[in-house]
């Protein structure tokens, strides 16, 4: 599941902490970036190579928006609902983003391109609302706005 570059760069990740412990959470990015997701399999393998209970893996992997558990598109959209964002019309634009895609909240589209997901708070409270498409964020959005953002990304 996870190649040996990946493996390398999960045991280097370790070493630079005194406690592997700390790794933790650097090892979910690297696996997510390599796999789109985590699956049992990679958190088992990093419980195994942090030497960490596997119920502190998926803790935390549950507990951060950000870390997908399940496939998602090659694009992956957060879009912010926390209350600047909301204030500002987050609400129709999700409505917009799921209507355009034609995909409901962690689905995927079936050109495999997107998903999207509601995340609670990207700091970008000076341009809400706002999004992230991948690490790209995207802010004082509009529905034209947004459908100008996803035609960038093939």
């Amino acid at each position: 599941m996870l190649n040996d570059d990946v493996r390398e760069r999960i045991r280097l990740a370790a070493l630079r902490y005194p406690d592997s412990r700390a790794a933790l959470l650097p090892a979910l990015h690297i696996a997510q970036a390599e796999l789109g997701h985590l699956p049992d399999e990679a958190m088992r393998f990093i419980a195994e190579e942090l030497n960490v209970p596997e119920s502190d893996v998926y803790g935390t992997a549950t507990f951060y928006s950000l870390i997908r558990r399940r496939p998602s598109g090659k694009h992956v959209i957060s879009i912010c609902h926390n209350l600047p964002c909301t204030l500002l019309g987050a609400e129709p634009l999700i409505d917009h983003l799921r209507t355009r895609l034609g995909v409901e909240e962690g689905e995927v589209t079936a050109d495999g391109r997107f998903s999207y997901q509601r995340i609670e708070c990207i700091g970008r409270c000076d341009g809400a609302p706002a999004m992230l498409v991948d690490d790209d964020c995207h802010g004082d959005l509009t529905p034209e706005k947004i459908d100008a953002v996803l035609e960038r990304y093939p």
